[in-house]
């Protein structure tokens, strides 16, 4: 216990990565409860309309984000010196994106909506509109804390939402005020708590000179031809966004296929069982959010060697987690959920494969953007939506969720397939090496037992 325990406490990659995953595990830990509460509080139907309420401002924030917060992590540790006017850029062009994106989703919500009550339609409406600028300063606050390696304040924000929620929950029903509108409400008012702690966690590294002049201590010390932090910023935002656009509308394209053909039933089924399989890429989760800003400015042979040491020992490992989690899943999803949401079983078993083929794509992918590449995972992202999408209009008719999961799992396997491959042609580095090396085992025991020892 004592080396676990200095491991723990350790400040290097290793341990960053083991809080990361710990913190994964109790977010997905949170999310599963939480979807529980509703589920079991407001039955399949109204479990799916609550979902559908809490769509379309994550998805939103997704889409709006613009690559910023990469862009925050990558611009601010290659150019340390630009730092507030990143932070500055960054948090003002949000402003104006709120306000539009709010009015365009208060005027199409009952288009977005079509299949649900007028009274779902105005909860969404006035929840999305609230809660849109929340969640898109959370995304760059955390990406503050990673970019300062401050992997604690990092969990922390990514922990305290699921967490705040859920009491916040627990309190309504202990109270009997637990409904659609109340839950939503209190979502909105935790969310805001949060990131007002974090606010208040960053007050330094955000004393940036909001609307005053430039730094002229870094304009000083910029170099002749150089970009200025501005251009920097949207510059490789602009390259990044790509990438991150087609993450989001690939992560969400089930859900927007389900929400637009099927009733909020099928809703209800598929989010109770897409969270439920989250938990199987905790690991791949946590290692993608660390590698990226620990190997961003080193050089290629570094960043391909890293990064393909992690993929390569993260992907067996959740593979063989994956047959006896599916089981217990299986086994929870009945008893906790309860037996109606047993319908839904096949398509945990293909979310669950999908959740850990598609986590290992992410882990190479960071070489992409590590090295200024991302228009290479771009255009993985964008076959592979294309081939999701039209799957998934393929098989859901016929097979209804079982083939919108399938869908996801072949968009999974052709991401992580073009990875392999880019990483061959653009990087020179052979496919055996990015699968397999035989110390890589070997490496692990020695970083545990100095990490342990240190």
């Amino acid at each position: 216990m004592s080396r676990l325990s200095r491991l723990w406490s350790g400040g290097g990659a290793l341990s960053a990565i083991m809080k990361t995953s710990a913190a994964n595990l109790i977010i997905v830990l949170l999310g599963t409860v939480t979807s529980i509460v509703t589920a079991r509080m407001f039955g399949v139907a109204g479990k799916g309309e609550f979902s559908a309420i809490l769509f379309w401002s994550t998805l939103l924030a997704g889409v709006l984000s613009f690559g910023l917060p990469t862009s925050l992590i990558f611009n601010r540790r290659t150019h340390p010196a630009h730092g507030p006017a990143f932070i500055r850029a960054g948090f003002l062009f949000q402003l104006p994106i709120c306000v539009v994106a709010g009015t365009v989703a208060w005027f199409c919500m009952p288009a977005w909506l079509g299949n649900y009550g007028d009274h779902i339609v105005a909860i969404a409406r006035w929840y999305t509109v609230l809660t849109l600028p929340l969640l898109l300063a959370v995304n760059l606050l955390s990406a503050l804390a990673q970019s300062m390696e401050n992997f604690g304040l990092y969990n922390g924000i990514r922990l305290y939402v699921p967490l705040s929620n859920l009491i916040g929950l627990l309190a309504l029903w202990v109270l009997g005020y637990l409904s659609q509108f109340s839950s939503a409400l209190m979502f909105l008012v935790t969310s805001l708590g949060v990131v007002c702690w974090a606010l208040y966690r960053l007050r330094r590294e955000l004393a940036v000179g909001w609307f005053g002049k430039k730094d002229a201590a870094a304009e000083a010390g910029q170099k002749p031809g150089e970009r200025g932090p501005v251009k920097s910023l949207f510059g490789y935002g602009t390259r990044v966004y790509g990438v991150e656009l087609l993450g989001t509308l690939y992560t969400q394209c089930d859900k927007l296929i389900i929400l637009s053909l099927l009733a909020p039933r099928e809703f209800g089924l598929y989010t109770v069982v897409y969270t439920l399989s989250r938990v199987f890429n905790i690991v791949q989760t946590a290692i993608s959010g660390v590698v990226f800003p620990k190997v961003t400015g080193l050089s290629q042979e570094e960043v391909v060697a890293k990064v393909s040491r992690a993929f390569r020992l993260s992907f067996p490992i959740m593979l063989a987690a994956l047959v006896p989690g599916m089981i217990v899943g299986r086994w929870l999803l009945g008893l906790l959920y309860g037996q109606q949401f047993l319908a839904a079983d096949t398509a945990f078993y293909l979310l669950s494969l999908e959740c850990v083929v598609g986590g290992g794509s992410w882990i190479l992918a960071s070489s992409f953007n590590a090295m200024g590449r991302p228009g290479l995972v771009v255009a993985r992202q964008a076959f592979a939506l294309a081939l999701t999408v039209g799957m998934c209009f393929l098989l859901a008719p016929a097979y209804g969720l079982n083939g919108i999961a399938l869908a996801m799992l072949i968009g999974a396997f052709s991401r992580i397939v073009i990875s392999v491959a880019a990483m061959k042609v653009v990087f020179k580095a052979p496919v055996s090496g990015v699968l397999f090396d035989k110390d890589d085992w070997r490496f692990l025991a020695g970083r545990l037992t100095r990490a342990a020892q240190s």
